[in-house]
């Protein structure tokens, strides 16, 4: 029987890829093999080929004639010339603080959470312990009004969560409160850093109205005392939230006249912007001046000044 060309190549390809395939088996592991592992002794542990790679890579030469010795050799020839060398990480730096991980949102989560105000109105305990929880993963002290919803509800464990958040946190706004407050003594004529922190610092827990309407008002007091402090030194440098926060503090606790003499130093710093003129339609509207109330309005729909959508609404409501 003989054989055509293409089969005599065949034979001829087959015989060659099989010699290769058992040189390179032989040659690995009995030379390649006991060369590393003499190496290896005495230095920093590292990952070499063993006899089992050796093995596993001939059978791949042999199912794979032609293609498989061929991948393997340019595998290493890559090895050899690229990535043989170590990379130097002497100047890289890793640091944690630079770091920043964006975590993403639990939708499913959201979804099923409702609002800490609702769940206390229905009186639902598993949806109102949730709501709990997700208030105390959050910015607690951004949310301290309606923690304090909870401490009427009939549910023992959530009230005493309430309760202990708190308490903790009311009493830190206290010692803080009492460590600015002092600061503001202390500090040079000059300098208004513990009057600017005071101020922003009271308005944020004050205007959720978590404390006895006795505490609330001495606290008011102190922020009024740190804003005069501050108009002092600086009226000018004074920011414009801190006036609005003054006026409606003390608006809440109806010391109208000093909220009248705090909405007027507003209006002078800052005649062009829009709580010069709301801080005083609301105070107006308090105490019924009816009169001043409807200067003000007819003033600010003569200004400039651009107006949102609330204070479009009252301006519709009393035109």
């Amino acid at each position: 029987m003989t054989l055509t060309f293409e089969e005599h190549v065949f034979l001829i390809v087959v015989i060659l890829n099989t010699i290769i395939a058992v040189l390179y088996l032989l040659i690995g592991s009995l030379i390649m093999v006991p060369i590393r592992n003499r190496k290896r002794e005495g230095e920093a542990e590292r990952l070499h080929d063993n006899r089992r790679t050796y093995l596993l890579r001939f059978i791949v030469m042999l199912l794979c004639p032609v293609v498989g010795p061929l991948f393997f050799f340019v595998v290493h020839f890559f090895y050899l010339t690229i990535f043989r060398f170590q990379v130097e990480l002497d100047d890289v730096v890793f640091s944690k603080e630079r770091v920043r991980t964006q975590l993403r949102a639990d939708e499913e989560r959201e979804m099923n959470v409702i609002p800490l105000e609702e769940a206390v109105a229905v009186n639902d305990q598993k949806s109102l312990r949730a709501a709990m929880l997700n208030v105390l993963k959050g910015e607690i002290r951004n949310s301290l009004s309606a923690i304090s919803l909870a401490l009427e509800t009939k549910d023992s464990e959530s009230s005493h969560y309430a309760a202990s958040i708190l308490s903790h946190e009311l009493s830190e706004f206290r010692m803080e409160v009492q460590k600015l407050y002092l600061g503001i003594r202390e500090e040079a004529q000059e300098q208004t850093e513990y009057e600017d922190m005071m101020l922003g610092y009271t308005d944020n827990v004050l205007k959720q109205k978590v404390f006895t309407e006795l505490e609330q008002r001495r606290f008011v007091q102190m922020m009024a005392e740190a804003a005069e402090s501050f108009y002092t030194k600086n009226p000018s440098g004074m920011p414009e939230q801190h006036y609005e926060s003054v006026c409606m503090r003390l608006l809440e606790i109806k010391d109208y006249e000093n909220s009248e003499k705090w909405c007027i130093r507003l209006a002078e710093q800052y005649p062009d912007r829009l709580s010069a003129f709301t801080c005083k339609l609301k105070l107006y509207f308090i105490v019924r001046n009816r009169e001043a109330f409807f200067q003000t309005l007819d003033a600010l729909k003569k200004s400039d000044v651009v107006i949102d959508s609330e204070t479009l609404e009252l301006i519709r409501t009393f035109s």
